[in-house]
């Protein structure tokens, strides 16, 4: 019996790729659509994200994250499951806007937060993207560029921004079309198979049938994005990676423990 580890699944997302109906949730957790893709395939995976990550991040994470460098040799495949907020709206520029964090004393840190959180959703129908089009294929580029000059050849997914319904953003997307016509050129460029994330989510979402933050997903739409997934997946080459048949369980089969999810829904900083 061989020794040998197997295929990782490398995966580099924001938050949606890991919060289920009620919060965030560990990175093994079997119901969010990366480890149903990757136990479909019979792979490990590496998911690499955090909640807000851009396609920028992206870029910073693979390479400056020591996980990234690790995973990348076994890596049978790459996905890149970012772009939603890229394309949702920022009435500060998002450089600025992640300084918020950084305000001291905390005491005017706090009062900065709590005003931008006010202002946000009353400025966002008339904001620009967090991260212009034109920037987030451009990380895009240099993040495949710098993956396949290590790996030439590697299968890689990317995606098209989810939606959302949240009021903490006005419940404005009107970056979203843009954002989605940059990658789509971009991804038809390199042959890299897309992933639109709406398709899967949309019902769910526009329905209320979400997360109550009105951006993050229930387990049926992570099923429902595995099972895209694992068609690109396949369309790029991977053996294996056939729809699922019965699959992995259904999202109702097991209820979390109680605490194991954590609502961090993203709030302005």
């Amino acid at each position: 019996m061989s020794s040998e580890p197997g295929p990782v699944l490398l995966v580099f997302a924001d938050s949606l790729a890991y919060y289920g109906p009620t919060g965030g949730l560990p990175a093994d957790d079997p119901r969010i659509w990366p480890n149903i893709v990757a136990a479909q395939l019979g792979w490990d995976i590496e998911l690499i994200g955090r909640i807000g990550w851009t396609c920028r991040d992206v870029w910073w994470a693979a390479t400056q994250d020591p996980r990234a460098w690790a995973a990348l040799p076994r890596a049978g495949a790459v996905v890149f499951a970012t772009g939603g907020m890229d394309s949702l709206p920022s009435p500060l520029p998002t450089a600025l806007r992640e300084l918020i964090r950084y305000v001291r004393p905390p005491w005017l840190r706090r009062w900065v937060r709590d005003g931008y959180g006010w202002l946000q959703p009353r400025l966002s129908p008339m904001a620009r993207a967090a991260l212009p089009p034109h920037l987030s294929v451009e990380y895009l580029e240099l993040t495949r560029g710098a993956i396949d000059f290590n790996r030439p050849g590697i299968p890689i997914v990317a995606s098209l921004p989810s939606v959302h319904i949240a009021e903490t953003y006005g419940k404005a997307h009107h970056g979203r079309a843009g954002t989605a016509a940059a990658i789509t050129e971009w991804a038809q460029q390199h042959h890299i198979p897309l992933v639109d994330l709406k398709t899967a989510v949309a019902e769910h979402i526009m329905s209320g049938r979400g997360n109550p933050d009105g951006i993050h997903w229930n387990f049926e739409s992570h099923q429902a994005v595995a099972e895209l997934m694992l068609k690109a997946l396949a369309e790029a080459g991977i053996s294996g990676a056939a729809p699922m048949q019965g699959g992995p369980r259904e999202a109702g089969d097991a209820a979390p423990t109680q605490g194991a999810e954590r609502n961090h829904t993203e709030k302005p900083r």
